[in-house]
């Protein structure tokens, strides 16, 4: 199930002296009822509402712990300034820390799936609301990129992922493959974000 499909809210509205059921409907960050997409020339951005995500973070003394149990669940724990994706995907975001990806259909509250598998042995903390997904896709990623920030794609194999800044906000980059890159960023600073990726495409025109 998408996350835009999800069970809808309902709230209530006074009609003259009656009060009627009104639907919430679902919006991606950028305000749509559906993910948006914009091909500029080479490049593909799209919005991406449909994955889950939870930072993961050993507790003192349980990293051990915390990797049998990441093993035996299926899910990876990349080293320093990499991405890996199995039963679930993750990113390294620190000593012991990591973002769990997962999707969004299967695990609309990613903790509790989580939680049970690390029980006490680490911290577990829903991110999935606090970031905008894009995916971009462009046959030359490193001439897009050193548009936008000083992460250097052209030595980044697929797998890498850091934490760089784009329009002064603190973002995620994830290069799954070749043409392909995950950006995150701050779901508040969507517009903002989406801008300056638009831009950086119009300006390899």
């Amino acid at each position: 199930m998408s996350r835009l499909k999800s069970s809808a809210r309902i709230s209530l509205i006074r009609k003259g002296s009656v009060f009627v059921a009104n639907p919430l409907k679902p919006l991606t960050a950028l305000g749509n009822p559906t993910a948006q997409s914009d091909t500029i020339g080479a490049v593909t951005i799209t919005e991406n509402p449909d994955t889950a995500l939870a930072s993961l973070a050993s507790r003192l003394g349980r990293e051990a712990e915390v990797a049998s149990l990441a093993a035996s669940a299926g899910v990876p724990l990349p080293g320093p300034g990499r991405a890996e994706t199995a039963g679930y995907g993750a990113f390294w975001l620190g000593p012991e820390q990591w973002m769990i990806e997962a999707p969004f259909a299967t695990h609309e509250d990613i903790t509790a799936v989580l939680k049970p598998i690390f029980t006490d042995a680490a911290s577990i903390t829903e991110q999935t609301d606090a970031w905008v997904r894009f995916d971009i896709t462009a046959s030359d990623l490193p001439g897009y990129f050193e548009r936008l920030c000083n992460f250097d794609m052209a030595r980044a194999t697929p797998g890498a992922a850091t934490r760089t800044v784009i329009d002064h906000l603190g973002c995620y980059i994830i290069r799954r493959s070749l043409t392909l890159v995950s950006l995150l960023g701050p779901r508040s600073s969507a517009h903002s974000l989406h801008h300056a990726l638009v831009t950086a495409a119009r300006a390899i025109l």
